[in-house]
């Protein structure tokens, strides 16, 4: 869809709608990053979509603009050791209840990026591929990617051994072949690499 569809989804709805989504379910290492917005349906912000279809210098020149103007917007990063405590799936749960209820402004609606069954003060609709149908929803999915990047390049002057800042911490070749050679670093989700690499694998 483009912007405009997607703008236009979410102003059919009358209401005052909050997106969410994430960034981060699928990595080795490092946080999932959820955000939350209300983005004002009087003004569009062009070429808002979903993040993975965007360039990083166009994610960033959104996040700065969807930051100034939205009504409302929360983030929040759910680190490794909890992922690694509670599973992928419950720490998603976790960041998206946390920057959903902790909204200024109270939403209408929450339309979120597939995940469903979350704790919430306001009522709620679970969209398959929302990243890519609700504009409210693709803004936040920008927040959650850019937000978690940076993170993930910050990880990288830390341990530059692993090249976060090239993979973002997924489980590339590059990234897999690091592990074996150098371990796990305090960011690694150890749940995630057994099913990626060999057992054995030292603490760092």
């Amino acid at each position: 869809m483009t912007t405009k569809e997607m703008f236009d989804y979410d102003r059919a709805l009358h209401l005052a709608v909050a997106g969410c989504d994430e960034a981060g379910r699928g990595p080795l290492a490092g946080p999932v990053v959820c955000a939350a917005c209300i983005m004002p349906l009087d003004n569009i912000i062009e070429g808002i979509n979903d993040s993975k279809k965007l360039t990083d210098k166009k994610r960033r020149l959104l996040f700065a603009e969807i930051k100034e103007k939205a009504l409302a917007y929360r983030i929040t990063a759910i680190d490794n050791k909890i992922i690694d405590e509670i599973n992928i799936l419950q720490a998603t749960r976790l960041g998206m209840e946390t920057v959903i209820n902790s909204l200024e402004i109270p939403p209408d609606i929450v339309l979120i990026d597939a995940v469903s069954k979350l704790n919430l003060i306001y009522d709620s609709k679970s969209i398959i591929k929302g990243d890519a149908t609700s504009y409210n929803i693709a803004a936040a999915s920008i927040l959650a990617k850019v937000t978690r990047d940076d993170i993930m390049i910050d990880y990288d002057k830390i341990y530059p051994e692993y090249n976060f800042a090239s993979h973002k911490g997924y489980g590339t070749s590059a990234h897999i072949a690091a592990i074996r050679k150098f371990g796990l670093t305090p960011i690694h989700r150890k749940l995630f690499v057994r099913n990626f690499t060999e057992e054995g694998l030292r603490d760092a």
